[in-house]
């Protein structure tokens, strides 16, 4: 065993010791509290100093003349003490008092006399009551003396021929009890050790990947089934990790070739252009409007890289004006429609109000519903038709844009708004930057809103926009 475990048995058996130690205390606390009884004075005295004062207090009291009195110490003592006397005949009737309770009574039954010398208790009495005997010229006397404190007579019946060498018996089953509180705490210790033992491992495999889940059902059950969804996140994470590298590593060697590839045509012509030789102004035209669109794309592709930093460390300006979303969303559809590439789409649009007043920045949301249409017609084919719904529910703005394409599976959903992702399920090359949707994602946020997809196969696809209204 290594030296930690141990350390860990010396903890357990502090533990154990300390425990073991504060319940003596504890006990010896609550046997002191049993067998002792404060004095009206506040003295703190044994328990069974009233039936010691009352067997000594025989000695207090005198007969003159066949009568019964009680000396000057036996006075000052019942007076220091609070205690009241009854002095009573051998047929129970009182012959001498001093002191005495105002529920004790002047003459007194065998019965009575019994119950009180059994239980030390007068009836509906706070006082406790002890009967000693006194004889003079062989007349027998009972005297009662009444204690202000209340105590209980504990009567125990036990096996005399054992009990004789009680003392010893006790010593030695409390030390029976400590030695078997000692072993247990040496069996739980190990025990313990060898758990923490496995844990410390199992929390080490995890750190190397290479845990397996334990299906535990004892007292640390609970921390098992920690280590276990702990293992599963950290793997989960892991794969992700390990596929946002994959598509980062491919983003970058697409991004490569698409900022190569309009630079090719651009020093094409720009060589074209710087050879000898005349050319006519049509064909000075037509090189400059290719260079033109290819340097279009390159800044496109700049721009995104720009807007996701910006977005991502909140560096980016937010200009909102109120303006109303209904006139805003019209115009952009107009705008698109108007587009040479898209002038034969279809564009169908539902709102169930006609002015709904948001704050917003126009070109941020232009950038995004931009985004989702177009990109809708891209992956689609030439009958795919997008249909656009706006609702208002109490404070929410609700935006659907729904079309009737391909649609995604499960998996593509799922990496849909991830940097770097770009769809599959297309039949056209995979221009962009896989940019857009993570980019779409993090404006809706910027305004406090939300975006989730939802997408079949083979149906079509849906983005489902909300914002606060106010």
């Amino acid at each position: 065993m290594k030296k930690s475990g141990y350390r860990t048995i010396f903890h357990i058996y502090l533990i154990f010791f300390l425990s073991l130690l504060g319940a003596i205390i504890a006990a010896i606390g609550l046997f002191y509290l049993l067998v002792t009884v404060q004095t009206p004075s506040g003295t703190t005295i044994r328990s069974d100093w009233p039936k010691s004062f009352t067997e000594d207090f025989r000695s207090q009291i005198i007969f003159i003349d066949d009568k019964a009195q009680v000396k000057q110490t036996g006075i000052e003592l019942l007076q220091e003490n609070d205690v009241g006397l009854q002095i009573l005949d051998h047929s129970g009737y009182e012959i001498f008092s001093y002191q005495k309770p105002e529920r004790a009574d002047d003459t007194y039954s065998n019965t009575e006399l019994l119950y009180i010398y059994q239980t030390g208790q007068l009836k509906d009495s706070e006082s406790t009551s002890f009967i000693g005997t006194v004889t003079n010229n062989g007349n027998d006397y009972a005297y009662i003396l009444h204690f202000p404190m209340k105590i209980s007579k504990v009567t125990m019946y036990l096996n005399a021929d054992r009990f004789t060498g009680g003392k010893t018996i006790a010593i030695l089953i409390v030390g029976m009890l400590f030695m078997i509180v000692l072993i247990l705490g040496i069996i739980y210790g190990v025990w313990t050790t060898r758990i923490m033992s496995h844990l410390t491992a199992s929390i080490r495999e995890i750190a190397t990947r290479s845990y397996l889940p334990v299906q535990s059902h004892g007292a640390f059950r609970n921390i098992y089934d920690s280590l276990n969804t702990l293992d599963t996140e950290i793997k989960a994470s892991d794969r992700l990790r390990e596929q946002t590298e994959k598509m980062r590593k491919e983003w970058i060697a697409n991004i490569t070739h698409d900022l190569k590839t309009p630079l090719s045509p651009i020093k094409g012509y720009a060589e074209m252009l710087q050879e000898h030789g005349t050319k006519t102004k049509e064909q000075c035209e037509r090189y400059a409007r290719i260079m033109l669109r290819n340097v279009a794309y390159m800044e496109t592709l700049i721009d995104d890289l720009k807007l996701t930093y910006q977005l991502e460390n909140g560096i980016i300006p937010l200009e909102r004006q109120t303006q109303n979303f209904i006139r805003f969303i019209k115009e952009l559809i107009i705008d698109i429609l108007n587009n040479p590439e898209y002038e034969r789409r279809t564009i169908h649009f539902e709102a169930t109000e006609e002015t709904v007043l948001i704050s917003f920045d126009q070109t941020l949301l232009t950038r995004v519903f931009q985004n989702l249409i177009t990109n809708a017609f891209v992956h689609g084919d030439e009958n795919t038709e997008i249909t656009l719904q706006i609702s208002v529910f109490d404070t929410i703005l609700q935006i659907v844009v729904s079309d009737n394409g391909k649609g995604m599976t499960a998996e593509e959903t799922g990496l849909l708004f991830q940097r770097y992702y770009r769809g599959t399920n297309t039949e056209h090359k995979l221009e962009g930057t896989g940019l857009g949707l993570a980019i779409t994602k993090s404006i809706v946020e910027l305004h406090g809103g939300t975006i989730s997809v939802s997408s079949i196969p083979g149906i079509g696809t849906a983005f489902q926009i909300q914002f606060p209204i106010n």
